[in-house]
């Protein structure tokens, strides 16, 4: 299941994993125009992890999900 939200400055999706257990926590996607973060509540250390993207590497990982093993370079 996830769920998408607009906001004045990004779109919001949650991830929300309904798969059999152990389940993950949920996973937070803010998407603004120059960059990318997800976000991923961590109950190991009590914080919330978060990473970071461009949207170039948001394409890439997008791509890279459907390509077999190998190099690649996006076209600019």
């Amino acid at each position: 299941m996830f769920t998408i939200e607009h906001e004045f400055d990004a779109s919001i999706i949650t991830l929300v994993d309904e798969g059999s257990t152990p389940l993950q926590e949920d996973v937070t996607v803010n998407a603004f125009d120059s960059q990318i973060t997800f976000e991923q509540w961590d109950p190991n250390t009590n914080a919330v992890a978060k990473i970071t993207l461009s949207p170039e590497q948001l394409r890439d990982l997008a791509a890279a999900l459907n390509l077999p093993e190998g190099i690649y370079r996006s076209a600019p």
